[in-house]
């Protein structure tokens, strides 16, 4: 079976140069040159690239459509993929049921040809560095919420309880946490500083969880 897949994001694109119009005349046309026909071509109307393709009404509809032998044409890179990373996880979902994808703007076949070797080491190199701007985002945005009080997740931290979702001081923690920095920066031992918190303090603290205190930093 031979595909189209075609993608507008707004009503504005519609009426300009990418419209659905121009896509579909545009894959007709490849395909002609080709001596295809096109079985259907599915149409996402009103759908951002940002949104991924599998999560797209029309682009699950076609990713559940293919079978093995199956052809894939689209007019431009940018109307299937936004994202070199999502882009990536398709084609190589795509080549593992040895389904073409045909992309008019880079020449055609990205997926069986001499160009898909191209293809592929380019769009390895920018999701990766894509998956390095994500984890950098998700760290920031934790670090912000930890500097705010915000509870992660997790084990909840010596000298804090949640409440609210927020974390919140207990007091005679505080009051431990504060004994060990003191007793650390004399150089006391990490055992004897967890016994005179547990004897000062009544609390159960392992030379381990002193470690884990002194390194949080909290």
């Amino acid at each position: 079976m031979i595909y189209g897949y075609c993608r507008v994001s707004s009503d504005r694109q519609a009426d300009e140069s990418q419209s659905l119009g121009t896509q579909q005349r545009i894959i007709q046309g490849y395909a002609m040159q080709q001596g295809w026909t096109v079985t259907k071509i599915f149409i996402e109307s009103g759908v951002s690239g940002s949104v991924p393709l599998p999560r797209r009404p029309q682009g699950q509809r076609l990713l559940s459509a293919l079978r093995r032998g199956d052809i894939v044409i689209t007019a431009k890179l940018d109307r299937m993929f936004r994202s070199a990373l999502n882009a990536l996880e398709v084609l190589q979902q795509l080549q593992a049921q040895n389904v073409s994808l045909h992309m008019i703007d880079l020449g055609g076949d990205v997926t069986g040809n001499g160009v898909s070797k191209l293809v592929f080491t380019i769009l390895s190199a920018v999701a990766e560095a894509e998956r390095d701007r994500i984890r950098e985002r998700i760290r920031d945005v934790k670090r912000d919420q930890a500097k705010r009080g915000r509870y992660l997740g997790g084990k909840v931290p010596f000298g804090w309880r949640v409440e609210a979702g927020a974390l919140v001081e207990k007091p005679v923690e505080q009051q431990a946490i504060a004994l060990i920095r003191e007793e650390r920066a004399g150089k006391v031992p990490l055992r004897a500083i967890a016994a005179k918190v547990n004897e000062r303090f009544g609390v159960k603290l392992s030379h381990v969880g002193v470690a884990d205190v002194l390194k949080r930093g909290m």
